[in-house]
């Protein structure tokens, strides 16, 4: 299972991986407090898309097909969230203030229509 949830919320014990799927490191968080198994920067919208997207909801729909275009060039990183989900739960970490538009649920919409696990 693939969980979401903002660097702020509070860590669960059956997060499984945690995985923070930003470029830019949160403001305000140390990293021994988010009880990170990895930062996949690379996986994370890029800087001009984040920057174009300014996380305006009038956006969103242009912002996804962007997104999953870039996601085709980062098999790689999307195979590491991939095997650990494998092998139990997973969850992706955002920034973000809104919970409806942001990159970490076009990130998991994309794992999960892979149908390989």
């Amino acid at each position: 299972m693939i969980k979401l949830k903002r660097v702020y919320d509070e860590v669960e014990s059956d997060d499984g991986k945690r995985f923070l799927v930003e470029r830019l490191w949160p403001r305000g968080i140390k990293r021994e407090s988010m009880k990170l198994d990895d930062w996949l920067k690379d996986v994370a919208p890029s800087t001009e898309l984040r920057k174009w997207f300014g996380h305006e909801p009038e956006k969103w729909e242009e912002f996804k097909k962007r997104y999953l275009t870039e996601l085709e060039d980062k098999k790689r990183y999307v195979e590491v969230i991939l095997n650990a989900a494998k092998n139990g739960n997973v969850t992706l970490l955002y920034s973000a203030k809104d919970k409806a538009h942001n990159g970490a649920i076009v990130l998991k919409d994309y794992i999960e229509s892979l149908k390989v696990w």
